[in-house]
């Protein structure tokens, strides 16, 4: 059955220390939803938990993203979520030393089954 794409939302999230990809993650998917409420899919005869939402990490090390904890974000609907490199790493003062900032990039695609 093909799917038909209804809401696009994006969202950053950052690890000030700790290069946490998972805690980054966690709060850009948190910024991507945080001021939408979904309340059309009444009216096309659906419910919140028809829906299916695809998430898009970017980070400089996706293979640290727990994608379990990330899809515990989402409170409704089939969730799926994939990690890729991208986002970005920002280097520690010298005197700070090792503790960069890690930023994460959302998006989060919500779509229907089209009948």
């Amino acid at each position: 059955m093909a799917r038909v794409r209804c809401i696009t939302e994006m969202g950053m999230g950052v690890d000030v220390h700790g290069r946490d990809a998972t805690k980054a993650a966690k709060r850009a998917v948190s910024d991507a939803i945080r001021h939408s409420s979904l309340g059309f899919f009444r009216m096309i005869g659906k419910t919140a938990n028809d829906m299916f939402v695809d998430v898009t990490i970017a980070v400089p090390n996706p293979e640290d993203v727990d994608k379990d904890a990330v899809a515990k974000e989402l409170p409704y609907g089939t969730v799926t979520v994939n990690a890729v490199k991208g986002g970005l790493e920002i280097p520690s003062a010298p005197e700070q030393g090792n503790d960069p900032i890690l930023i994460a990039n959302a998006a989060v695609i919500v779509s229907f089954d089209k009948e």
